[in-house]
């Protein structure tokens, strides 16, 4: 795919090697979703921190690829790459041991990053990336620092034990769409309840969560609730959809909710349905699990048929993106 310059989208947070039992693959939540992001034609960006070792460059060379930018990508000279462990059960469902004092826990506030964050009109960022107290400031600042237009994304993607309430609930609060595993929704609440937010029951119900969700936090225009291989719920003040996701041979989970994450924001940027926004982001995250690893080349009938969708209605919507 050529380079676009269609909607700025940047990723800030985790970026790491998941070392799998067939090798290691470039991962992380925000990374995944950066690689979607940009493989889906956006023009996107990577704020993370790589170190100055062999994973740290090869994660550069595999990151260069049209449409994203790696101009905000550190690299720690103290701090080595990120990796993970990741081991799987019978039934194909990852777990995952996380190291610590890694690079992406250090991401620094540079000048230029406020600057950049300004020009987004979308940042996706999660709690794990925030469980060091750096990478936190500066995930936050730049959440703060992004124009009242930019679509701001809080993929929950809870990794314990490195996800507080008070984390977990500045996240929320500050969130356009939150996005949100029906798996996690009994930790999430647990953890919003010690945060001190007041009616937040714990409770598994997709349809309570989101509706709780939304009225709890004034900023949140969509709860997004992926259903596992039942497909997803979307949630807005005044809609609701439900998709029943795309039949197929699964292979691994690993990335294919960032790759949901992607198809999602890609479309609602588009000024797509809810139905439609939906559909795609069930589209890539169906595609991700079908295949070996967390970022696989978007083949080009699934683009084209996600353009297909999108052209549907874009005669008699106004994009979300001024």
């Amino acid at each position: 795919m050529s380079e676009t310059q269609g909607p700025h989208i940047a990723g800030i947070g985790e970026l790491l090697w998941d070392k799998l039992p067939t090798g290691a693959r470039l991962g992380g939540a925000v990374a995944n979703f950066a690689v979607m992001s940009a493989r889906l034609g956006n023009h996107t960006s990577l704020v993370s921190s790589i170190g100055d070792d062999s994973y740290g460059k090869a994660a550069m060379d595999l990151l260069s690829q049209p449409n994203l930018d790696l101009s905000q990508l550190q690299i720690s000279a103290s701090h080595p790459t990120g990796t993970v462990e990741v081991s799987f059960s019978s039934a194909n469902q990852p777990s995952y041991s996380i190291s610590t004092a890694v690079a992406w826990d250090f991401i620094r506030l540079m000048p230029q990053l406020l600057q950049h964050a300004s020009t987004a009109d979308a940042l996706c960022f999660g709690t794990l990336g925030q469980r060091h107290e750096v990478s936190r400031a500066t995930i936050q600042s730049l959440v703060q620092a992004a124009l009242p237009h930019c679509v701001r994304v809080c993929d929950v993607n809870l990794r314990m034990p490195f996800c507080t309430p008070e984390i977990l609930a500045w996240s929320m609060a500050h969130a356009t769409i939150i996005k949100v595993s029906d798996e996690e929704l009994p930790m999430v609440f647990s953890l919003l309840q010690s945060a001190g937010i007041g009616g937040m029951e714990v409770s598994a119900n997709p349809r309570w969560a989101a509706d709780s969700l939304l009225d709890y936090f004034p900023q949140c225009a969509m709860v997004a609730m992926t259903l596992g291989p039942h497909g997803c719920r979307l949630s807005t003040r005044g809609a609701t959809t439900q998709h029943p996701g795309f039949p197929i041979k699964l292979v691994d989970t690993v990335g294919a909710g960032d790759a949901f994450t992607a198809g999602l924001v890609h479309a609602y940027l588009r000024g797509a349905s809810l139905k439609q926004i939906a559909e795609i982001g069930n589209l890539c995250g169906s595609f991700v699990a079908s295949q070996s690893g967390a970022t696989p080349p978007l083949p080009p009938q699934l683009t084209q048929q996600i353009a297909g969708l999108l052209k549907q209605d874009s005669e008699r919507r106004q994009p979300l993106v001024r």
